[in-house]
């Protein structure tokens, strides 16, 4: 008979650490105690074939829509304006949806750009390269992702700080301070609306060889994207492909300044880049979690969730899991991929959407920096995000570098 898991004597997470290495150390100290733990607002899952079992499990169904109300906030503003996306749609409205759009996020698509992301990363070290340092996190990795997301939508070049803003505003109603910012949230949602309806009725007229005419075009025996569903994907792309990037990309730089002798290795080998990223990933991924509520009375591993039960499997402690990555906790760019993959991009049916597009810009970017920036050092005090934002990197990344004559 299932134990209750009102029942169970369960470690009790707090998510106020001071730091990222002070967060994960605790967190996978407590996974070595248990499988599970009693967080603030949900229940976190820490080993690698539990948060894969939960995720493949239809029952377990997306969190993305509920994480307002998951940190406590009730401002009724919140189910007037929610609406069906594709990061939080289940069964065959999820079915449907990723069938007319995943050709156009496929790596095919994604490698058409690679020109494009060299040529972006070239032009943000150009400014700083002679200057032997510079604030990673502020002069290259925030500008990044933002021109090359513009360029996949054909937006124009102009709005590229629009976009920049209103994926950093969004992206705070995952945030456990979201009670304090929801007016900021609900501006920055609006115009973002206002604007990817304009871009759409461009398209529409103007077709071009961009994502918004490729979506607009999708079709399978008839069915097609509606209006409604066309902005929501393009909203999707805008936020869900800047901070993730941007975050990452910092994360792992700061991963290859505690490591110079990989950060040297990439620059002498730059065809490690596709190991380099999945390992960073790995090692240091930016997005630390996940959501996912019971549909129903579940029963897992002899416990009882009850309908509505709130988990979060922890992607990076999972990642971290010795029973699949030999030595797991060494950070080795030269790493034979597991016989699992690095869980960063989730699992099952949610699995990231724009994980080829997403890797093809670490991809591009890495190697050119190691090149570029021989000798990676930090150069004074790192400032991280806090550990109450779903989506982690630095604030600000000061580093040196030998400049290259």
């Amino acid at each position: 008979m299932a134990i209750s898991l009102s029942e169970l004597d369960l470690p009790a997470v707090e998510f106020d650490f001071a730091d990222a290495e002070e967060h994960r150390n605790a967190l996978l100290a407590l996974s070595k105690e248990s499988w599970i733990a009693k967080g603030v607002f949900a229940y976190p899952i820490f080993r690698y074939e539990d948060c894969v079992a939960i995720l493949r499990d239809k029952r377990w169904h997306s969190a993305a829509a509920l994480a307002a109300e998951a940190f406590g906030v009730n401002d009724p503003r919140l189910k007037e304006r929610r609406r069906e996306s594709i990061l939080s749609a289940e069964g065959d409205v999820h079915t449907r949806l990723r069938r007319l759009v995943a050709p156009s996020f496929s790596p095919r698509a994604a490698d058409r750009l690679r020109p494009f992301m060299r040529e972006v990363m070239n032009s943000l070290i150009d400014p700083v390269a002679k200057n032997g340092k510079c604030d990673l996190a502020t002069d290259i990795c925030d500008p990044y992702p933002i021109p090359i997301i513009c360029e996949l939508l054909g937006a124009p070049k102009k709005d590229w700080q629009l976009f920049s803003r209103w994926a950093e505003d969004v992206l705070r109603i995952f945030n456990a301070t979201a009670a304090d910012e929801l007016d900021l949230i609900f501006k920055a949602q609006d115009e973002l609306g206002q604007y990817t309806r304009q871009l759409i009725a461009d398209r529409r007229s103007r077709p071009a060889d961009d994502l918004i005419t490729s979506l607009i075009a999708a079709e399978e025996a008839g069915d097609k994207l509606d209006e409604a569903e066309l902005e929501m994907m393009v909203e999707a792309v805008i936020v869900g492909g800047t901070d993730t990037t941007r975050n990452q990309l910092g994360c792992s730089i700061a991963l290859f300044a505690e490591h110079p002798e990989q950060w040297k290795l990439l620059a002498e080998q730059p065809e490690l880049a596709g190991k380099a990223v999945e390992e960073t990933m790995r090692y240091f991924g930016a997005v630390r979690a996940t959501g996912r509520f019971a549909s129903e009375d579940i029963e897992y591993k002899g416990v009882l969730f009850p309908k509505g039960t709130l988990v979060t499997p922890s992607l990076s402690i999972a990642n971290r899991d010795e029973t699949v990555f030999n030595d797991a906790n060494v950070f080795d760019i030269t790493r034979e991929p597991a016989g699992q993959p690095q869980m960063t991009f989730g699992s099952g049916i949610h699995y990231c959407l724009g994980a080829a597009l997403a890797r093809a810009e670490q991809q591009e970017a890495l190697p050119i920096m190691a090149q570029r920036m021989r000798n990676l050092r930090i150069d004074g005090v790192v400032t991280w995000k806090p550990s109450t934002v779903a989506i982690f990197g630095p604030e600000n990344l000061p580093i040196a570098y030998d400049v290259k004559e």
